[in-house]
């Protein structure tokens, strides 16, 4: 199990929020006290500004519907429902009737069995590979010899072609499939629907990304940069 520094830290005024460095001890956010007994890096110290002014898109009733339904699933479902019934019913409850998928080619299975659910339930969907388009590597600049295959025709993954036929067919809901990072990114940027992650690609841990940080003090140690802790001490 990662650990974390305790100590000093927390009472420094940051210039940027740094939620990640407070202790499960401290999380004044969770008590409704982050402006009195919150870390000098918690957002209410840091910007309180910018909190105020994200705030009032909440104001916005699409939004606000978003938020108050997600709420209401989180505690609907907590600890009961996978992911994919998680997404199943966000959909439902903000009356979603065309959910698009964008998916790695190597998990359409897995994106086949979700199309079923979907439909199961009532819902179009729409789904798209990423390797849509089968454009040649070669054409963004990759050499031969950064392919994962040299000497073979390889086709980039084309997310912006993902996402913009998922636009052009009128998907309400966007779920991501195991796209590649950056891939993602970029499906993120030109999408105009909604998205959400049901799956995210790890090749090497079986799409379960968080057991190497996990994992960091001990057998993915080789994550550490020069500059960084072996062993962190929780607080």
């Amino acid at each position: 199990m990662l650990t974390r520094i305790s100590g000093a830290h927390l009472h420094m005024r940051y210039e940027d929020p740094a939620c990640a460095d407070c202790p499960l001890t401290t999380r004044a956010c969770c008590t409704g006290n982050s402006a009195v007994s919150g870390p000098g890096f918690c957002p209410a110290k840091v910007d309180p500004e910018t909190q105020e002014h994200a705030r009032k898109a909440y104001e916005d009733p699409e939004v606000a519907r978003m938020a108050r339904v997600s709420a209401q699933i989180e505690s609907a479902g907590y600890a009961r429902w996978p992911r994919a019934m998680e997404v199943i019913e966000f959909a439902k409850r903000m009356s979603y009737g065309r959910i698009g998928i964008a998916a790695c080619v190597e998990l359409l299975d897995v994106a086949g069995v979700f199309s079923d659910i979907l439909r199961s339930h009532g819902f179009s969907v729409i789904s798209v590979c990423c390797k849509n388009d089968s454009i040649p590597k070669e054409e963004l600049g990759v050499l031969d010899s950064q392919k994962v295959h040299p000497g073979t025709f390889e086709p980039t993954c084309n997310p912006v072609g993902q996402a913009e036929l998922l636009n052009a067919h009128n998907s309400e809901l966007n779920v991501l499939i195991g796209l590649c990072v950056g891939h993602d990114t970029l499906f993120h940027r030109y999408a105009h629907a909604p998205t959400t992650t049901l799956v995210v690609k790890d090749r090497v841990l079986g799409h379960n990304s968080v057991a190497a940080l996990q994992q960091a003090d001990g057998y993915y140690a080789n994550l550490w940069g020069p500059g960084g802790h072996r062993t962190r001490k929780r607080g």
